[in-house]
């Protein structure tokens, strides 16, 4: 579906020959061109109507939280037919792991989660797999790892109407997911089972609930209904649900990361052994193998991003999948506030990659 802007509005003053000099430039070939304006000069609108006619799928960076959401309630309004998504980092509160060698303090990984940004990045995942005309507004958090596009289409499960499949082989397929069973308190990420009826929260939905009916090992019905009342308003042919977290691991991938991850801790092990560091090399193996146990047992772990590398299966040294990475190829990014986002890009890097240096010298 292409790109529909809705607007009462019409290009204005500056703004039309704006919107071409942009165009033109793009169309060209030439990777970064620059809008200027003061405040309140239709910068958005004119950025809009860029995309519009682009009709490619849109990254827009901002450098906080709260310009983001401006950003993504203005581009929800003039594109009210098309995917516009909200990616910003779910923690409400956030404590990062941190070792003080110094003082030999440790900090804990602290955090809290918020629900609705959790699922908002979910459904910016399953937009840009599913479609083109998609429109990220995204924080830093842009730039942070998560699960690659590959492993995560491959964790897809699709479902029609009159299809042969068990019910044992949609549940199991649930919880490879990382979906949850709750017959009683049922929420977004989980799901339930009565009888020949299994009822889905997808983790995307938005109070919506999808019910799949058996008739022996065959799909009789897929309905769509209201969580809170249990009433039907739709019924469906297809239905395709995503994971319910953005680190899920293929249980091939998953087997052979276990393994890889052991002969990097052994490798590390006689590193640190050979330095006299035996404080550290038991403080890595006991964590590690806490992890390693969590993973085999229920597909993941806390700092379960510790092990991107391993999961995904690339080389030392590689950089992490990022949302921008399920973005094809001829996808247009756009840098609100270009003079503060660069350089707050840059930072957040270096800190980031700075504190981890220090857990991973002390064996954290």
């Amino acid at each position: 579906m292409p790109f529909q802007l809705e607007s009462n509005f019409k290009p204005r003053g500056d703004q039309g020959q704006a919107i071409a000099k942009l165009l033109k430039s793009l169309e060209a070939g030439n990777r970064h061109q620059t809008l200027l304006g003061v405040t309140g000069s239709g910068k958005t609108f004119t950025v809009a109507n860029v995309i519009q006619e682009l009709n490619r799928p849109t990254l827009v960076i901002s450098h906080n939280k709260t310009l983001a959401a401006q950003l993504y309630s203005e581009f929800k309004q003039f594109f009210p037919r098309n995917a516009v998504e909200y990616f910003v980092s779910y923690f409400d509160y956030y404590q990062p792991e941190a070792y003080i060698p110094r003082s030999d303090t440790y900090i804990e990984k602290d955090s809290s989660i918020n629900e609705e940004i959790e699922r908002l990045r979910l459904s910016t995942a399953s937009a840009l797999l599913s479609r083109r005309d998609v429109i990220v507004v995204a924080s830093v958090s842009c730039i942070y790892g998560i699960t690659s596009p590959e492993d995560y289409e491959q964790m897809l499960l699709t479902v029609k109407y009159g299809q042969h499949i068990s019910r044992e082989a949609v549940l199991g397929r649930l919880i490879d997911m990382l979906y949850e069973r709750n017959d009683v308190n049922f929420a977004r990420g989980r799901f339930r089972v009565r009888g020949d009826v299994v009822e889905v929260y997808p983790a995307t939905a938005d109070e919506e609930g999808i019910r799949l009916e058996f008739f022996g090992d065959e799909i009789d019905a897929i309905r769509r209904f209201d969580p809170l009342t249990g009433h039907t308003y739709e019924s469906l042919n297809v239905i395709t649900f995503f994971p319910a977290k953005q680190f899920v691991t293929p249980a091939d991938k998953l087997n052979r990361a276990l393994r890889t991850i052991r002969e990097e801790l052994e490798q590390r092990i006689v590193q640190l052994e050979s330095q006299n560091k035996l404080l550290e090399a038991q403080r890595l193996r006991m964590r590690t193998e806490y992890d390693l146990e969590m993973l085999q047992e229920m597909g993941f772990c806390n700092g379960i991003e510790n092990y991107s590398r391993h999961l995904s299966g690339r080389p030392p040294g590689s950089r992490p999948y990022t949302i921008i990475d399920f973005f094809p190829d001829d996808f247009l990014t756009v840098i609100d506030e270009s003079h503060a986002t660069i350089p707050q890009i840059g930072g957040m890097y270096e800190g980031d990659r700075s504190r981890k240096t220090v857990l991973v010298n002390y064996g954290f």
